[in-house]
């Protein structure tokens, strides 16, 4: 994300000229309550994912990639489910 990006482009000098707000500039605009930005997009899950780096064999990636949309968290799933039935002491 850009430090410092402007929501509009402020080309213009006499407010008479200032473009006009459309409901897709306010779909896009930021919302404050007071001084506060309330936060857009998704909301924070419960449960937090740490980032690592891991190497799989290239036929078990293929095998989850084949899956489609959303295999790293099918691959999660297995994992957890793994867990369940094995012990790793």
């Amino acid at each position: 994300m850009s430090a410092n990006k402007k929501s509009m482009p402020t080309d213009w000098i006499d407010p008479d000229d200032a473009p006009e707000l459309t409901d897709a500039f306010f779909v896009q605009a930021d919302e404050y309550i007071g001084t506060k930005l309330i936060a857009r997009g998704r909301p924070k899950s419960s449960t937090t994912k740490k980032p690592i780096t891991v190497r799989y064999d290239v036929d078990v990636i293929a095998a989850f990639r084949a899956t489609g949309k959303g295999w790293q968290t099918r691959m999660n799933q297995a994992l957890k489910e793994w867990l369940k039935t094995h012990s790793l002491a």
